[in-house]
């Protein structure tokens, strides 16, 4: 089969290798579209290696049709349309997932559609519900609010009738997080979202999600509430914060968690897709909750397609299309 593999010279290219062989509980999936990453990115720049024993191939998530079962597959057959997280392997024509971290592509949507939302919003569920405990009407602030994981949040936050800060790089950016459900989007060129909100919420936010990290850490916990929980994704803003204040944290009894999804055990990952298609599948299929799609390109313009992240040229996610 073909897939696109990384180079000596990290550039990504047109490589063969053999067809992956599907375990007892797994399902071989072709694959029609793909989800782009940050996490891609950083494997291929050798800073985020796949968890041990998981195919080397970039990407986390995949969406085609179902072309073989293992036997001990018992909820999908052959010729079933899914979506789902793979730990690797996704940058290729055929696929191995564990049959339990698939969900079925609803009718509506085009594989381009059902390759947008298991990465996003498995991990916006998981910060929000899973982590942080999320109660109907509270106060969200969520960074990066046009990213992937960011749209998939606001949509699942506004579901519960939350009230949605988010926080931008451009006012299109803040235009689409606005259309999205959001009741307050800042612009972080123009705006301290610090002082914005000990003037515009007083009692602070119960839930901050994060990719920002650095010294952001600090400002959140400056504009947390009592009881506050901060999820802290990834760190765009740098591995480090200059200084934190712990009477603050003591103070507001504030829970920090940091989370990755991708090297989660396969047990978690199935609870987590469980209970996502439990809470939310039938808002997916209803088209009430939408994978936001910034961009689809061929997978022959990989290349490109990553760099629109690093430029952070997106609103929403960035998808591949597998073609000839």
């Amino acid at each position: 089969m073909k897939y696109i593999a990384v180079n000596e010279q990290q550039k990504l290219i047109f490589a063969e290798t053999n067809m992956p062989d599907i375990k007892a509980d797994q399902c071989l999936i072709k694959v029609n579209a793909i989800g782009v990453n940050r996490a891609d990115i950083l494997q291929r720049d050798g800073k985020y290696p796949p968890p041990a024993g998981e195919s080397e191939i970039l990407g986390l998530e995949v969406c085609g049709d179902i072309v073989a079962c293992g036997e001990q597959v018992k909820n999908w057959q052959v010729g079933d349309k899914v979506f789902g997280l793979v730990a690797g392997g996704g940058y290729a024509q055929y696929v191995a997932v564990n049959s339990e971290h698939l969900i079925a592509l609803p009718e509506s949507f085009s594989y381009q559609q059902g390759a947008a939302v298991a990465e996003v919003f498995l991990t916006a569920y998981q910060s929000l519900f899973t982590l942080a405990k999320l109660k109907v009407k509270q106060s969200v602030l969520i960074h990066a609010g046009a990213s992937g994981v960011g749209t998939a949040a606001i949509q699942l936050a506004k579901a519960r009738q939350c009230d949605v800060t988010v926080t931008v790089g451009s006012t299109e950016k803040a235009t689409a997080c606005l259309a999205l459900g959001a009741d307050h989007a800042l612009n972080y060129h123009n705006d301290n979202f610090v002082c914005w909100a000990k003037a515009n919420k007083h009692k602070g936010f119960d839930v901050i999600i994060d990719v920002v990290g650095g010294d952001y850490l600090m400002k959140n916990i400056n504009v947390a509430a009592l009881d506050a929980k901060i999820i802290i994704l990834s760190m765009l803003g740098g591995r480090f914060c200059t200084s934190i204040d712990i009477a603050k944290l003591l103070l507001k009894r504030i829970t920090l968690h940091a989370s990755t999804l991708r090297n989660r055990s396969d047990q978690y990952k199935t609870a987590l897709v469980n209970a996502f298609v439990d809470d939310f599948y039938e808002a997916l299929n209803a088209g009430i909750i939408k994978p936001v799609i910034a961009k689809v390109f061929s997978w022959q313009q990989a290349e490109l397609a990553q760099q629109m992240l690093v430029d952070n040229g997106n609103i929403g996610k960035v998808i591949l299309l597998v073609d000839d």
